[in-house]
Protein backbone atom coordinates (compact mmCIF):
# COMPACT_ATOMS: atom_id res chain seq x y z
CA UNK A 1 0.00 0.00 0.00
CA UNK A 2 1.15 3.18 -1.18
CA UNK A 3 0.28 6.74 0.59
CA UNK A 4 1.32 10.12 -0.94
CA UNK A 5 2.47 13.79 -0.16
CA UNK A 6 2.59 16.50 -3.01
CA UNK A 7 5.14 19.39 -3.00
CA UNK A 8 5.01 22.69 -3.13
CA UNK A 9 4.50 24.11 -6.39
CA UNK A 10 7.20 24.66 -8.38
CA UNK A 11 6.03 24.23 -12.23
CA UNK A 12 4.44 26.64 -14.78
CA UNK A 13 3.98 24.25 -17.62
CA UNK A 14 4.44 20.72 -18.99
CA UNK A 15 6.58 18.62 -16.88
CA UNK A 16 8.67 15.34 -18.05
CA UNK A 17 11.98 15.38 -16.93
CA UNK A 18 12.87 13.49 -13.50
CA UNK A 19 15.85 12.25 -11.80
CA UNK A 20 16.61 10.91 -8.83
CA UNK A 21 20.20 11.22 -6.91
CA UNK A 22 22.33 8.50 -6.73
CA UNK A 23 23.51 8.71 -3.21
CA UNK A 24 20.67 11.89 -1.32
CA UNK A 25 17.14 11.72 -0.68
CA UNK A 26 17.46 14.39 -3.57
CA UNK A 27 15.78 14.66 -7.17
CA UNK A 28 15.83 17.03 -10.27
CA UNK A 29 12.43 18.08 -12.44
CA UNK A 30 12.17 20.14 -15.22
CA UNK A 31 9.97 21.18 -17.81
CA UNK A 32 8.56 23.54 -20.73
CA UNK A 33 8.65 26.65 -18.51
CA UNK A 34 12.53 26.00 -18.76
CA UNK A 35 12.97 25.52 -15.08
CA UNK A 36 15.16 23.05 -13.80
CA UNK A 37 14.64 21.87 -9.63
CA UNK A 38 17.09 20.23 -7.68
CA UNK A 39 14.51 19.12 -4.94
CA UNK A 40 14.72 17.60 -1.18
CA UNK A 41 12.25 14.49 -0.69
CA UNK A 42 12.34 15.42 2.89
CA UNK A 43 11.33 19.19 3.23
CA UNK A 44 9.83 19.22 -0.28
CA UNK A 45 11.33 22.40 -0.95
CA UNK A 46 13.80 23.03 -4.10
CA UNK A 47 17.05 23.55 -3.01
CA UNK A 48 18.13 25.36 -5.75
CA UNK A 49 16.38 26.63 -9.07
CA UNK A 50 17.65 27.40 -12.72
CA UNK A 51 16.41 28.89 -15.85
CA UNK A 52 17.88 27.51 -19.18
CA UNK A 53 17.85 28.70 -22.19
CA UNK A 54 15.11 25.96 -23.96
CA UNK A 55 12.47 23.82 -23.17
CA UNK A 56 13.81 20.66 -20.86
CA UNK A 57 12.82 16.93 -21.23
CA UNK A 58 15.10 14.75 -19.99
CA UNK A 59 17.50 14.64 -16.44
CA UNK A 60 20.39 12.48 -15.60
CA UNK A 61 22.92 12.33 -12.89
CA UNK A 62 26.27 11.41 -13.21
CA UNK A 63 26.90 8.16 -10.61
CA UNK A 64 28.97 10.52 -8.67
CA UNK A 65 26.13 13.24 -7.68
CA UNK A 66 27.93 16.04 -8.53
CA UNK A 67 26.85 16.60 -12.51
CA UNK A 68 23.42 16.58 -13.57
CA UNK A 69 22.50 16.56 -17.32
CA UNK A 70 19.52 18.02 -18.85
CA UNK A 71 18.48 17.49 -22.42
CA UNK A 72 15.82 19.77 -23.78
CA UNK A 73 13.83 19.97 -26.98
CA UNK A 74 15.88 21.55 -29.10
CA UNK A 75 18.33 19.04 -29.34
CA UNK A 76 20.88 21.20 -26.99
CA UNK A 77 21.44 19.68 -23.78
CA UNK A 78 23.32 20.82 -20.60
CA UNK A 79 25.78 19.78 -17.63
CA UNK A 80 24.93 21.63 -14.35
CA UNK A 81 26.93 21.08 -11.26
CA UNK A 82 24.52 19.90 -8.47
CA UNK A 83 26.43 21.80 -5.53
CA UNK A 84 26.77 25.29 -6.99
CA UNK A 85 23.78 24.54 -9.36
CA UNK A 86 26.10 26.10 -12.18
CA UNK A 87 26.65 26.05 -15.81
CA UNK A 88 29.32 23.44 -16.73
CA UNK A 89 29.11 22.55 -20.30
CA UNK A 90 26.49 22.93 -23.49
CA UNK A 91 26.04 20.47 -26.45
CA UNK A 92 24.09 19.79 -29.13
CA UNK A 93 22.92 16.93 -30.87
CA UNK A 94 20.69 17.36 -34.30
CA UNK A 95 17.81 19.73 -33.87
CA UNK A 96 15.02 17.62 -32.47
CA UNK A 97 14.12 16.80 -28.90
CA UNK A 98 16.24 14.75 -26.20
CA UNK A 99 14.19 12.20 -24.37
CA UNK A 100 16.86 10.64 -22.35
CA UNK A 101 20.21 11.52 -21.21
CA UNK A 102 21.72 8.22 -19.27
CA UNK A 103 25.03 8.24 -17.35
CA UNK A 104 26.52 4.47 -17.73
CA UNK A 105 26.71 3.12 -14.03
CA UNK A 106 30.73 3.58 -13.92
CA UNK A 107 30.28 7.51 -14.68
CA UNK A 108 32.71 6.29 -18.24
CA UNK A 109 29.83 6.94 -20.89
CA UNK A 110 27.07 9.55 -21.66
CA UNK A 111 23.93 8.39 -23.66
CA UNK A 112 22.13 11.16 -25.26
CA UNK A 113 18.85 9.66 -26.94
CA UNK A 114 16.89 11.84 -29.79
CA UNK A 115 13.99 12.54 -31.63
CA UNK A 116 15.65 12.15 -34.65
CA UNK A 117 16.29 8.19 -33.89
CA UNK A 118 19.74 8.52 -33.06
CA UNK A 119 21.91 8.18 -29.40
CA UNK A 120 24.57 9.93 -29.05
CA UNK A 121 27.60 8.22 -27.19
CA UNK A 122 30.06 10.20 -25.28
CA UNK A 123 33.54 9.50 -23.30
CA UNK A 124 33.29 11.53 -19.91
CA UNK A 125 35.72 12.17 -17.41
CA UNK A 126 36.42 14.70 -14.52
CA UNK A 127 33.72 13.06 -12.55
CA UNK A 128 31.32 14.11 -15.55
CA UNK A 129 32.47 17.47 -16.12
CA UNK A 130 34.37 16.60 -19.44
CA UNK A 131 32.51 14.76 -22.16
CA UNK A 132 33.75 14.01 -25.86
CA UNK A 133 31.78 12.60 -28.38
CA UNK A 134 32.77 8.58 -29.45
CA UNK A 135 30.19 8.35 -32.26
CA UNK A 136 26.37 7.58 -32.51
CA UNK A 137 24.45 4.46 -32.83
CA UNK A 138 22.19 4.24 -36.05
CA UNK A 139 19.82 1.65 -36.15
CA UNK A 140 16.57 2.61 -35.01
CA UNK A 141 13.55 3.51 -37.44
CA UNK A 142 11.80 5.78 -34.87
CA UNK A 143 12.49 8.02 -32.29
CA UNK A 144 14.39 7.03 -29.07
CA UNK A 145 11.88 6.97 -25.67
CA UNK A 146 13.86 4.87 -22.85
CA UNK A 147 17.36 3.56 -22.66
CA UNK A 148 18.78 1.19 -19.45
CA UNK A 149 22.43 0.63 -19.00
CA UNK A 150 23.85 -3.05 -17.87
CA UNK A 151 24.88 -2.92 -14.43
CA UNK A 152 28.72 -3.59 -15.62
CA UNK A 153 27.91 -0.60 -18.32
CA UNK A 154 29.09 -2.99 -21.26
CA UNK A 155 26.04 -2.12 -23.20
CA UNK A 156 22.69 -0.11 -22.95
CA UNK A 157 19.11 -1.05 -24.52
CA UNK A 158 16.95 1.04 -26.16
CA UNK A 159 13.01 1.45 -26.97
CA UNK A 160 11.75 3.71 -29.88
CA UNK A 161 8.19 5.26 -30.88
CA UNK A 162 7.89 2.31 -33.57
CA UNK A 163 8.26 -0.33 -30.79
CA UNK A 164 11.95 -1.71 -31.23
CA UNK A 165 13.87 -2.90 -28.57
CA UNK A 166 17.67 -2.59 -29.38
CA UNK A 167 21.13 -3.40 -27.96
CA UNK A 168 23.87 -1.81 -28.15
CA UNK A 169 28.11 -1.58 -27.85
CA UNK A 170 29.23 1.69 -26.42
CA UNK A 171 32.82 1.34 -27.13
CA UNK A 172 32.14 0.92 -30.69
CA UNK A 173 28.26 2.62 -30.81
CA UNK A 174 27.57 -0.87 -33.12
CA UNK A 175 24.38 -2.67 -32.72
CA UNK A 176 24.50 -5.85 -30.77
CA UNK A 177 22.41 -8.09 -32.81
CA UNK A 178 23.38 -11.77 -30.92
CA UNK A 179 20.58 -12.81 -28.59
CA UNK A 180 23.12 -14.84 -26.92
CA UNK A 181 25.04 -12.01 -26.06
CA UNK A 182 22.71 -9.85 -23.86
CA UNK A 183 20.91 -12.57 -22.45
CA UNK A 184 22.05 -13.10 -19.13
CA UNK A 185 23.10 -9.57 -18.82
CA UNK A 186 22.22 -7.53 -15.54
CA UNK A 187 20.44 -4.20 -16.19
CA UNK A 188 21.41 -1.42 -13.61
CA UNK A 189 17.52 0.44 -13.83
CA UNK A 190 14.34 -0.92 -16.25
CA UNK A 191 13.28 2.41 -17.84
CA UNK A 192 12.00 0.81 -20.63
CA UNK A 193 8.73 0.35 -21.52
CA UNK A 194 9.15 -2.93 -23.58
CA UNK A 195 11.03 -5.87 -22.75
CA UNK A 196 10.47 -9.20 -21.21
CA UNK A 197 11.05 -7.99 -17.81
CA UNK A 198 8.11 -5.58 -17.91
CA UNK A 199 6.04 -7.21 -20.28
CA UNK A 200 3.16 -7.66 -17.71
CA UNK A 201 2.22 -4.46 -17.61
CA UNK A 202 0.44 -3.80 -20.81
CA UNK A 203 -2.83 -4.64 -20.37
CA UNK A 204 -4.97 -6.25 -23.06
CA UNK A 205 -5.21 -4.08 -26.13
CA UNK A 206 -3.45 -1.13 -25.02
CA UNK A 207 -1.75 1.21 -26.84
CA UNK A 208 1.97 1.13 -26.77
CA UNK A 209 1.96 5.28 -25.74
CA UNK A 210 -0.37 4.37 -22.61
CA UNK A 211 2.67 3.80 -20.49
CA UNK A 212 4.71 6.63 -20.59
CA UNK A 213 7.72 5.84 -18.14
CA UNK A 214 8.52 2.83 -15.55
CA UNK A 215 10.74 2.83 -12.74
CA UNK A 216 12.26 -0.50 -11.20
CA UNK A 217 13.12 -0.44 -7.24
CA UNK A 218 16.59 -0.48 -6.65
CA UNK A 219 15.89 -3.56 -4.82
CA UNK A 220 14.70 -5.45 -7.86
CA UNK A 221 11.54 -6.16 -6.35
CA UNK A 222 8.94 -3.24 -7.26
CA UNK A 223 8.13 -1.44 -10.85
CA UNK A 224 6.24 1.10 -10.95
CA UNK A 225 4.58 2.99 -14.20
CA UNK A 226 2.85 6.14 -15.51
CA UNK A 227 0.41 6.09 -17.79
CA UNK A 228 -1.69 8.34 -19.61
CA UNK A 229 -4.60 8.22 -17.68
CA UNK A 230 -3.79 9.88 -14.48
CA UNK A 231 -2.73 6.84 -13.09
CA UNK A 232 0.10 4.93 -11.06
CA UNK A 233 0.55 0.85 -11.27
CA UNK A 234 2.62 -0.85 -8.75
CA UNK A 235 4.00 -4.42 -9.73
CA UNK A 236 6.27 -7.26 -8.16
CA UNK A 237 9.54 -7.42 -10.27
CA UNK A 238 10.41 -8.97 -12.57
CA UNK A 239 6.92 -8.53 -14.07
CA UNK A 240 7.15 -11.08 -16.99
CA UNK A 241 3.59 -12.67 -16.88
CA UNK A 242 0.79 -11.26 -19.48
CA UNK A 243 -1.42 -8.79 -18.25
CA UNK A 244 0.28 -9.17 -14.19
CA UNK A 245 -1.79 -8.02 -11.04
CA UNK A 246 -1.30 -4.12 -9.99
CA UNK A 247 -2.33 -1.89 -7.32
CA UNK A 248 -3.59 1.13 -9.04
CA UNK A 249 -3.37 4.87 -7.30
CA UNK A 250 -4.71 7.74 -8.64
CA UNK A 251 -3.52 11.61 -7.49
CA UNK A 252 -2.47 12.95 -11.13
CA UNK A 253 -5.44 15.03 -12.67
CA UNK A 254 -3.76 14.08 -15.87
CA UNK A 255 -1.08 12.03 -17.97
CA UNK A 256 1.65 10.95 -15.52
CA UNK A 257 4.80 11.41 -17.66
CA UNK A 258 7.61 9.89 -15.04
CA UNK A 259 8.24 7.87 -12.24
CA UNK A 260 10.71 7.29 -10.59
CA UNK A 261 12.34 5.65 -7.01
CA UNK A 262 15.17 7.33 -4.88
CA UNK A 263 18.28 5.68 -4.20
CA UNK A 264 17.07 3.87 -0.88
CA UNK A 265 13.65 3.02 -2.10
CA UNK A 266 12.06 4.65 0.83
CA UNK A 267 9.49 6.04 -1.64
CA UNK A 268 8.90 6.84 -5.45
CA UNK A 269 8.34 10.01 -7.32
CA UNK A 270 5.74 10.58 -10.31
CA UNK A 271 5.53 13.99 -12.23
CA UNK A 272 2.04 15.21 -13.83
CA UNK A 273 2.25 16.48 -17.28
CA UNK A 274 -0.32 19.44 -17.23
CA UNK A 275 -1.00 19.48 -13.63
CA UNK A 276 2.90 20.13 -13.48
CA UNK A 277 2.77 18.33 -10.18
CA UNK A 278 5.48 16.01 -8.71
CA UNK A 279 3.90 13.24 -5.91
CA UNK A 280 5.58 11.15 -3.33
CA UNK A 281 4.48 7.90 -2.92
CA UNK A 282 6.03 6.04 0.10
CA UNK A 283 5.05 2.45 1.40
CA UNK A 284 3.35 2.04 4.28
Amino acid sequence: MWGRKGFASGHVEELWGLATHPSRAQFVTCGQDRLVHLWSSESHQPLWSRTIEDPARSAGFHPSGSVLAVGTVTGRWVLLDTDTHDLVAIHTDGSEQISVVSFSPDGAYLAVGSHDNLVYVYTVDQGGRKVSRLGKCSGHSSFITHLDWAQDSSCFVTNSGDYEILYWDPTTCKQITSAEAVRNVQWASATCVLGFAVFGIWSEGADGTDINAVARSHDSKLLASADDFGKVHLFSYPCCQPRALSHKYGGHSSHVTNVAFLWDDSVALTTGGKDTSVLQWRVV
